[in-house]
């Protein structure tokens, strides 16, 4: 194990709480919303993952970066988080088929992160009193400079961040000559969702954030797709005029996480802020249309109303979350579309909710035969 002085560091919550740490690599700062992830393994993935763009991510595993990175395992081009914050950080690591270390990986990317915290009290911390903005920072000598630093961050409530990790322009994904066309709106896509509908014969079209319906349907596609992403739904206008237009002539439409957020704004159903809001792999989903069981990966800081989807005429209420009760997946009665606040392309332990992609391409297929 190699040894490194590092310089002191804090964690400055918007409440004027302290916590301490060390810093990893460079000096600086960081400011964003802190929130965990409850996930024992998959940090490279969650680092990568543009839905938490803008976030100081609290990891509860007491041990980080003890596998390295491999290059092929990343969810975007990039780090997205804003920082990391935890207990146990591994600048060696013992994984046969990694590329390079954790720590390689934040300097090529310029990340500022604190190990030496302690993550549980922390994190207990953050679930009594809820999310909230955060910097940390090696500027330990200068609170008043980092308390007024950070009374102008925005909140992420009401905060539009899809076009701070949007694709510029469109592109393709996939083989040209597969069966099915798919347009994504590219509101933070990760990588392993284009991945899972490429393997199920999709060659994909990427559009970004703010594309229109007319720039999207111009291609063809078979059918659409409302990705992930980071911020609050509601400032998403387009998104949600491009969703009603899918919706309106009855094409196939698929959302996950932000985008089944889309699909219930478009319905005219209300999202909220939630008070953690739910990040981890072992998310236990109930499918009411099964009565199976599934256990997820979740990321997500807003939710869909469930009073105001239960009063819909059109929506159906199809899996919540066992451990709150909310809405975790909803389809419309009368239309091709659906949509889960979860990560089916994650697929922990054993793929139980892959099966999604293969309704969706089900979906399709009967639209193409006009049933």
């Amino acid at each position: 194990m190699q040894y490194k002085a590092r310089k002191k560091a804090i964690i400055l919550l918007a409440d004027g709480t302290i916590f301490y740490g060390k810093a990893i690599g460079k000096d600086g700062s960081a400011f964003g919303e802190v929130c965990f992830n409850t996930g024992m393994t998959g940090y490279q993935e969650i680092f990568t993952d543009p839905s938490y763009y803008g976030q100081l991510m609290v990891a509860t595993n007491a041990h980080i970066g003890n596998y390295g990175i491999k290059n092929d395992e990343i969810e975007s081009d990039s780090i997205k988080i804003a920082g990391l914050i935890c207990k146990n950080f591994n600048y060696d690591y013992s994984r046969y088929s990694a590329d390079n270390s954790l720590e390689n990986f934040f300097i090529k990317n310029n990340l500022f992160a604190i190990s030496n915290v302690d993550t549980r009290a922390l994190v207990s911390y953050i679930r009594d009193n809820g999310a909230m903005n955060a910097v940390i920072s090696t500027e330990v000598e200068s609170i008043a400079k980092l308390k007024n630093q950070l009374s102008k961050t925005p909140n992420m409530d009401g905060l539009e961040l899809a076009s701070a990790v949007s694709a510029k322009e469109p592109y393709f994904f996939g083989n040209k000559n597969s069966k099915y066309k798919i347009a994504a709106l590219d509101l933070g896509i990760k990588k392993n969702i284009l991945r899972n509908l490429s393997n199920r014969d999709c060659y994909i079209k990427v559009f970004p954030y703010d594309s229109s319906f007319e720039d999207m349907s111009a291609w063809n596609p078979d059918g659409y797709f409302l990705s992930n992403g980071p911020g609050d739904p509601k400032p998403l206008i387009n998104a949600q005029n491009v969703a009603k237009e899918i919706i309106d002539r009855n094409m196939p439409l698929f959302g996950i996480c932000l985008g089944h957020q889309i699909i219930a704004l478009a319905n005219g159903i209300s999202t909220y802020k939630m008070h953690n809001g739910h990040r981890g792999i072992n998310h236990p989903v109930k499918n009411l249309v099964t009565g199976k069981g599934e256990i997820t990966s979740q990321n997500h800081g807003f939710a869909v109303d469930r009073k105001e989807a239960e009063e819909s005429k059109d929506i159906e209420i199809t899996h919540v979350h066992l451990n709150d009760n909310t809405i975790a997946g909803i389809s419309m009665k009368n239309k091709n579309c659906f949509s889960v606040q979860y990560h089916p392309e994650a697929s922990p332990g054993p793929h139980d909710a892959s099966y999604l992609f293969d309704t969706f391409i089900e979906n399709i297929t009967k639209s193409k035969k006009g049933t």
